[in-house]
Parts: structure tokens; sequence; C-alpha cells
């Protein structure tokens, strides 16, 4: 289970230190055992984030089955896609 506060903290940390690989690494050691991927935006085509920001996107994972999926279940998510949108 992730909480909205978690969320809202970990959007607000890679605001404040950017969309990279460094910034999700300290994520992963801030926040275990949550499990955080990086990835670009375009890479998740038509799936709705739970957090939009300018430059990145989150959006929760649902790894409980064998198989990882997006979900908009906070009681479900085990991990967040932290992808990375280019500006237009």
């Amino acid at each position: 289970m992730i909480t909205t506060q978690q969320v809202t903290a970990i959007a607000a940390k890679i605001a404040a230190s950017g969309v990279d690989e460094s910034t999700v690494l300290t994520l992963r050691q801030e926040y275990q055992p949550i499990h955080f991927t990086y990835c670009m935006d375009d890479d998740l085509p038509n799936n709705t984030p739970i957090i939009e920001h300018k430059g990145f996107n989150l959006y929760l994972i649902d790894g409980r089955e064998h198989c990882l999926c997006l979900t908009n279940d906070y009681d479900a998510a085990t991990g967040i896609i932290v992808a990375e949108t280019v500006p237009d």
C-alpha cells in the first residue's frame, strides 16, 4: 500500500532534485520497500498518471500478482513509475 501523502512527498522531491536515475536511486533508498521504475512517459501510451507534473508523471504499479500492471488504487499499489516527459 502506498499513501497519497507519500506520492505527494515523492513528487516534491523529484521536482526539487530533477528527473534522473540518481533521483530514483535516492527514492528507492528512502522509501523502501516501494519499488521504483524510471522511464520516459511516451513508453506508457494511453495511460493516466496519478500525478502530472512539469517534467515528469507518476504512475502506480500493482505488483502483487506474477505480472506488474498499472493501477489507480493506492491500496493495491506496490510501486511507482517515474516517467520523464519531453517538453512539447
